[in-house]
């Protein structure tokens, strides 16, 4: 078992807290931090900012200049050993003659999967590999997902009453939850690198599913807006539609077969895909499969109970973020997520709480599927 020091734990903490930095901007690239030390002190740091920018190697590297001569570099992910859009961290880090890489976690990525690290032995450089690994884990869930099962990390937002509800019966929602927690919203969007829903939402609430950077933390970062994706059987969107105005990119998928309807859609910028039909409705696997071969990482779900509960019963959903409001709505509004009927108790869906936290007077419960 690898051992690591006091030190080695501090340093490595840096550097997450530097891929952090990189949350909402380096899509489809994963989020990487880096801290390069001599005699125990910081001689230069770096996170990766933006995908065709310089990895958080080279950003180190150039900060801690002719100090990288026998240093020691913490990254949280493996250092990349093939040409991209940037060239190898593997090679600027032996010519800076660091002497020591530690590692927080192995690329999953099939161009380098533990080659860098290889690559670094070879030259004669210490590697260990492992420290903090789960919270340089937690940086990356879309491309992990993305390189290891072929799809993205699914996450579903939604809001809802005490009594489970998110919609009077007439269809009315505007506003379930307080503006913290609707601010709150913007960072999930903000970090995802598509929102999906379903066509339903988008004649009902005519929604323009953007990020709004309405504070601070937003308003600093040049955030490209999130791809937008809309499941659409029948090609209902209209192409007046508000989301068809937002800044971005739109892909619809769909089954039609009807041309002059595809036709008018693009002619407005919307890029169409068929996919296959499945019993309820279209093809989640083949979506996510394709969403997943244009580099999308993370997929952020905001759509009605029916499309929620049919990923959710498919087996997609890797996490639930759900506001609660302290407010009743009765039994006749609508209800969370249509499921299969669930007569037992043995049947019902078990889920794993990771977080609670207050958002103004909601509450917001982050859970995993069992």
């Amino acid at each position: 078992m690898t051992t690591f020091s006091a030190n080695d734990n501090e340093f490595m903490s840096r550097a997450i807290r530097l891929a952090k930095k990189g949350l909402y901007t380096t899509h489809p690239n994963p989020r990487v931090g880096c801290v390069i030390t001599k005699d125990n002190t910081i001689v230069g740091e770096g996170w990766h900012k933006k995908s065709g920018e310089a990895h958080a190697e080279i950003n180190a590297l150039n900060q801690a200049g002719k100090l990288a001569q026998g240093a020691i570099a913490y990254v949280t992910l493996e250092p990349c050993c093939h040409t991209g859009k940037t060239p190898p961290c593997t090679t600027s880090l032996i010519k800076a003659g660091i002497t020591r890489v530690v590692a927080a976690m192995q690329d999953p990525h099939e161009k380098v999967a533990g080659k860098g690290f290889e690559i670094l032995q070879a030259a004669g450089i210490e590697v260990k590999v492992g420290l903090l690994e789960q919270q340089a884990q937690c940086l990356n869930p879309g491309f992990i997902k993305r390189m290891q099962h072929g799809r993205p990390f699914v996450r579903i937002k939604m809001a809802m009453s005490v009594d489970g509800r998110t919609a009077m019966a007439s269809g009315e929602s505007q506003w379930i939850t307080s503006e913290s927690a609707r601010n709150d919203v913007q960072h999930w969007r903000a970090q995802s690198s598509a929102m999906l829903t379903g066509i339903g939402t988008i004649l009902s609430d005519n929604p323009s599913l953007t990020v709004r950077q309405n504070n601070e933390s937003l308003d600093e970062l040049a955030i490209d807006q999130p791809l937008c994706v809309i499941l659409d059987s029948h090609l209902q969107l209209p192409v007046d539609a508000k989301v068809i105005q937002r800044p971005g990119k739109i892909l619809v998928f769909t089954n039609s077969t009807e041309q002059q309807k595809v036709v008018s859609l693009e002619e407005v910028g919307v890029q169409v895909v068929h996919v296959n039909k499945s019993v309820n409705g279209l093809d989640l696997d083949q979506i996510l499969a394709h969403l997943a071969s244009i580099e999308i990482n993370e997929v952020m779900i905001e759509a009605g109970a029916t499309l929620a509960g049919s990923f959710i019963e498919s087996g997609l959903v890797d996490e639930l973020i759900i506001y609660m409001a302290p407010v009743l709505m009765g039994d006749q509004a609508r209800a969370l997520f249509h499921l299969p009927i669930i007569e037992k108790m043995s049947q019902k869906i078990q889920l794993n709480i990771k977080e609670i936290r207050q958002f103004g007077e909601d509450i917001r419960i982050i859970a995993t599927l069992s």
